[in-house]
């Protein structure tokens, strides 16, 4: 390494004769020779190259070489090159005090000792080189440190990351033996119940109207159930890429319309009522089942955060979107939440009505944005919030609008 580096090396006197003998003197593999008549070429050449030495001669006209290594010791790209000065003065004490003070490094006296300049001027091209090793070692130790430094942060994030999926996974188990024991205890004491009562001989037990009582129970709980492992089945279908559209053309408002009313009795049974408003028919080519999906979990949201008041839904059309906006009066959503609830397993607060696995926002907008659309959401703690699905209107019903627009 120290052998590849190129040592460039400055000599300055207003004699051509002597630039030549001494450039002849100095020259050596890996080597490079500048040479300057004047102070002020030297300059030049200094501001463009970086120098291992200088070698200047003290007697020259305009500007000497005692004020010319002053100025490179006031100017920082210059400061550190050392000085070797040239002189055909004797060795007075005082003369020499003044080049030393101007900043040199050493003195060469006229005429010049062939083999002290080789010897002076290898030891300090022998110097530049081993700084200059020493300058990329340097380098490359700080280049690994940083690297070091960025892989202890990557290992960190990734200890975080690993941390906050254990800690996931345990709460999704936590969560799910939760949401799992509730339906099956509420089948396993009906079974208990039931088997009690034939035990008993109690046939009252089973007369039409209880019957009818215990399959609608039975039904809401295996609804439960098969909810939950729906929910599981989509999450795992969107992590493999697996959740597939089946698009076809319909019409959103119908759609709203029918779940509006399914959604009846469940508000009827808070005590609360459904508001909807549809500007017209507004179809598009979507998966129907999917978009059903979406909407029935905002609606489900909105009357479980509602606080038991009247929850507004509006279908409309906006800058060529088809939008579907649920609006509740309830508990609200925080602006740090408002991303989260979004997350997996994430759920709006710990409100007594929470319920369910946490999965229904994070499924709606991977069904969403597998549509190309997007749901926004606008809420402040205790002041409601409003969902808004927005769904890009599909080709073929823009060109039926303008098949419509040009017979009209």
């Amino acid at each position: 390494m120290l052998s590849q580096t190129i040592a460039k090396l400055l000599i300055v006197d207003d004699l051509p004769e002597n630039l030549l003998a001494l450039d002849a003197l100095i020259q050596g593999d890996h080597r490079e020779v500048h040479q300057a008549q004047s102070a002020e070429a030297a300059l030049s050449l200094l501001l463009e190259h970086e120098f291992a030495l200088a070698i200047l001669d003290v007697q020259m006209p305009g500007m000497n070489g005692f004020e010319l290594a002053e100025l490179m010791r006031g100017t920082e790209k210059t400061r550190n090159i050392p000085i070797v000065f040239v002189t055909a003065a004797g060795r007075e004490m005082n003369y020499a005090f003044k080049g030393y003070e101007s900043g040199a490094v050493d003195f060469l006296y006229k005429p010049l000792d062939t083999m002290a300049v080789k010897s002076k001027v290898s030891v300090f091209v022998d110097l530049y080189r081993q700084r200059k090793v020493l300058d990329q070692q340097l380098q490359a130790l700080e280049r690994s440190r940083q690297e070091q430094e960025a892989l202890l942060d990557k290992l960190q994030s990734a200890r975080c990351e690993l941390e906050h999926a254990v800690r996931m996974r345990d709460d999704f188990m936590s969560i799910v033996s939760h949401e799992v024991r509730t339906p099956l205890n509420g089948l396993i004491l009906e079974t208990q119940l039931r088997k009690l009562n034939l035990a008993r001989g109690n046939l009252e037990a089973f007369s039409k109207e209880k019957l009818q009582a215990m399959v609608e129970r039975d039904e809401r709980q295996i609804n439960s159930l098969i909810r939950l492992i729906e929910d599981m089945l989509d999450v795992s279908r969107i992590r493999t890429g697996k959740l597939s559209l089946r698009p076809k053309l319909f019409d959103l408002s119908q759609l709203v319309r029918g779940l509006v009313e399914n959604f009846t009795a469940q508000a009827i049974a808070l005590d609360t009522r459904i508001d909807l408003h549809c500007d017209g028919r507004l179809a598009g080519e979507w998966d129907e089942f999917r978009i059903e999906q979406v909407l029935a979990n905002l609606l489900s949201n909105a009357l479980r955060y509602g606080e038991r008041k009247p929850v507004h839904v509006r279908v409309f059309e906006l800058d060529g979107m088809a939008c579907v906006q649920v609006q509740d009066n309830g508990i609200g959503i925080g602006a740090a939440n408002q991303q989260r609830i979004f997350q997996q397993f994430e759920r709006v607060s710990n409100h007594q009505a929470t319920g369910g696995l946490g999965l229904g926002l994070y499924i709606s907008e991977q069904i969403v944005h597998a549509h190309r659309g997007r749901i926004l959401v606008e809420s402040e703690e205790g002041q409601g919030a409003t969902f808004t699905l927005q769904l890009p209107l599909g080709v073929r019903e823009q060109q039926n609008d303008q098949a419509r627009a040009t017979s009209a």
